[in-house]
């Protein structure tokens, strides 16, 4: 049985849609601008899930990176494609969802030259469920103190995925500046 076919939201330059793509036809070393997300979830002692992405991803394989991250579909609600993303990823449900960073946009070239280029709005959510990640998707996850994970970010940016390196430091700028040394 073949796959349902996943589609992305393409964008103009001002985040405005302007069609959809095949995605598994997008990401190449000209990927056009399109919609996604990256969520960080929390559990309820306030540690960060990180995963590390699996070794058959096209891109950025075997980096450790944010919770999970995804693309809604055509029509599709942002908090849709969490949840949906959050069971296809992580066999977990999600809640007390918050946009943490509404205008995060980045364009990032891995090893391989594959680019990622994405207006990709970040949020934060706490664990619901279960935590049952899926092998294709997620080779490790580890809960960290947020604070750990930024100096291990700061220490070692190549051993992350590139949207981590940026978000994180937003999402926690003073606890960022500290672990830099700039407080």
């Amino acid at each position: 049985m073949t796959p349902p076919r996943e589609e992305v939201v393409l964008l103009a330059d001002d985040g405005t849609p302007v069609g959809t793509a095949d995605k598994a036809t997008v990401h190449t070393a000209h990927t056009p601008l399109h919609l996604a997300f990256s969520c960080h979830l929390f559990d309820g002692d306030g540690r960060i899930l990180v995963t590390r992405r699996a070794l058959a991803k096209a891109t950025w394989p075997g980096v450790w990176t944010n919770s999970f991250c995804g693309h809604p579909a055509p029509g599709e609600t942002m908090e849709d494609a969490i949840a949906r993303r959050a069971a296809d990823e992580l066999g977990t449900t999600v809640e007390n969802l918050v946009v943490a960073l509404p205008d995060f946009r980045y364009r990032a070239t891995d090893a391989a030259g594959i680019v990622e280029y994405e207006v990709c709005p970040v949020y934060t959510a706490t664990i619901a469920g279960a935590l049952e990640p899926v092998a294709a998707e997620v080779a490790e996850w580890e809960w960290v103190d947020p604070r750990v994970l930024l100096a291990a970010v700061d220490a070692t940016p190549w051993a992350f995925s590139p949207w981590l390196t940026l978000q994180l430091p937003a999402l926690y700028a003073d606890d960022a500046a500290e672990a830099s040394g700039q407080l």
